[in-house]
This record gives structure tokens, sequence and C-alpha cells, in this order.
């Protein structure tokens, strides 16, 4: 018992374990959304467009969160713009920005001469470095992300899995899908001084995607990728503390871990389930992009 208690003992260790459950809690909300319409690309090119924010905050020695901030609403305004675009693809328009974002956070980087911007603490994150201030911070972040889950969940469903009939029904699919996009820069900011930018699309789509066969709503599937999330973060610090690893990265490798074996152990109980009731088999309760059975709303 000793092996698993030693270490969060420690009262930074503590601090960390809370930040990864406050993180992973922030990205089972705005996740679920990301898997469940298939927007995994939109959160690497989020997630990678905060570096000129960043930079530049850094440079002027200002706060970091502040620039995360404006370069999460530069692309958040970016992409929805891009998106009314004619003959013109979201990938495309979301790449564009990614692509454009990302080489300008470099250029300025490359402008200092004493490389003021730490890089390696923007991509990889530094969870054990969390202060008090950050839990604070993170309490709030998921205070926010749960009221706008709650208010625009009906939207949100209505969305991600029919938006002619968002349409139909009043509920203004291209608000939503502003919303939708405000939610994810709210977890990938929230969350990317913890795990880093590299490794916050670990805890925002492997938990959600891992709990996708198991859940029959989209709040299940939420609680259940908080839990996942939760257990990866208690999991990697371990790991990291006994193995002297990077604790972001294994964090994130766990839970990357969790999704493969969730996967392997649904395919197992699928076959089996099919085998006794003498069913051909066919895919699981629901996918990110084309649900066999739609999750009731609660």
């Amino acid at each position: 018992m000793e092996w698993l208690t030693a270490p969060f003992e420690v009262a930074f260790v503590q601090r960390a374990l809370w930040a990864g459950v406050l993180v992973s809690a922030i990205c089972a909300l705005a996740g679920t959304w990301v898997v469940l319409r298939g927007m995994a690309f939109l959160g690497d090119a989020m997630s990678h467009g905060l570096l000129p924010g960043v930079a530049v905050a850094a440079l002027l020695g200002g706060n970091l969160l502040v620039g995360a901030v404006a370069s999460a609403a530069v692309m958040t305004a970016g992409v929805t713009a891009l998106g009314r675009a004619p003959r013109l693809s979201q990938d495309t328009g979301i790449g564009l920005l990614f692509v454009g974002m990302l080489s300008l956070g470099v250029i300025i980087v490359s402008r200092s001469q004493s490389f003021a911007v730490d890089l390696t603490g923007f991509l990889f994150g530094d969870v054990l470095a969390v202060r008090e201030s950050d839990l604070v911070l993170l309490a709030v972040a998921l205070l926010l992300a749960l009221a706008v889950s709650v208010l625009g969940h009906r939207a949100f469903l209505a969305l991600a899995f029919d938006e002619r009939k968002a349409r139909t029904l009043g509920l203004r699919p291209r608000l939503a899908h502003a919303v939708l996009l405000g939610l994810l820069a709210l977890a990938i900011v929230a969350s990317f001084h913890i795990v880093g930018t590299l490794l916050v699309l670990g805890l925002l789509i492997a938990p959600p995607a891992a709990a996708l066969p198991w859940a029959r709503s989209v709040h299940g599937v939420m609680a259940l990728a908080a839990a996942l999330g939760a257990a990866a973060t208690f999991g990697g610090l371990l790991l990291s503390w006994h193995l002297s690893t990077a604790a972001g990265a294994t964090v994130s490798a766990l839970a990357v871990s969790l999704f493969f074996l969730s996967r392997l152990a649904s395919g197992f109980h699928h076959r089996r389930r099919t085998r006794r009731a003498g069913l051909p088999a066919r895919a699981g309760t629901f996918t990110a992009n084309a649900p066999t059975t739609r999750p009731n709303e609660t």
C-alpha cells in the first residue's frame, strides 16, 4: 500500500493530482462533443494556435494565460468565419489557420535573442509545478464549462447528430457551433499549462472515446470520461514517481492506453454477446459521426 500512497503524501504531487482531476472534468465536457462531431483535428489546431499569444505574453513579461486566451479567441473567430466561406471546406480553413498561427508563433520566438519563451513547457506542460492559484483557476474554468454544457446541451446534441433538425427546431446551429468552439478553447486554455499543448489532446479525446462503447447517453459519456481521465491522472502520476518519467506525458500516455484497452474489451464483449444471441455483428452503441443508436439526452 505504501507504493500506492507514498507519492501523494508530497504536497506538489497532491496539487498535481487535483489539477489533473479538474482538467479531466473540463476536458470530458468539451471532449465528448469533439469526439461525437469528429473535431479532433480542430482540437489539435486550436491547441497549437495558442503559441503566438503565449510567445508575445512571455516576451513582454505578461501573463501567459492572457496570451493564450487572446490566441484562442482569434482561432475561434477565424474558424467560425472561414466555416461560412463559400467553396472552402472546413478542414482547409482549419489547416490554414493551424499552419499560419503556428508559423507566427515560431517567428516570434525566433526573434527573441534570449529565447524567453520556454517551448518545452508550452508543448509538454509541467503538472508537478501546479500552484494553489492554478487550482482556483481550474475550478472556475470547470464551473464555466459546466454552465455552458448545461445551457447548450440541447443545441449541441441536435448539432452533433442532425444539423438540419437543429435548424428546423430553431436552435441556431451556427451559434451553437461557435459556442462549442468557445467551450473547446476554454478546455485547451485551462489545460495547456498543466499537460502542454501536445499532450492536452490525450485527455481531451482519449477518455471520451474510451467511454463511448460503454455509455448509453451523452451525459454518461461525460461522466465516464471524467472518471477515466482522473484514473489516468492518478496512475500516470504514480508511474511517473516510481519510474522517473515525465509526469504530463505519462498521464496522457496512460489515457490513450485506456482507450485501446476499452476498445479491445468492448470488441470482445460485443462478439461474445452476439455469439450468444446468434445475431450478426454490428457496431457498438454509437460512434463519433454516425450513431447506430442515438443516445438519450439525459
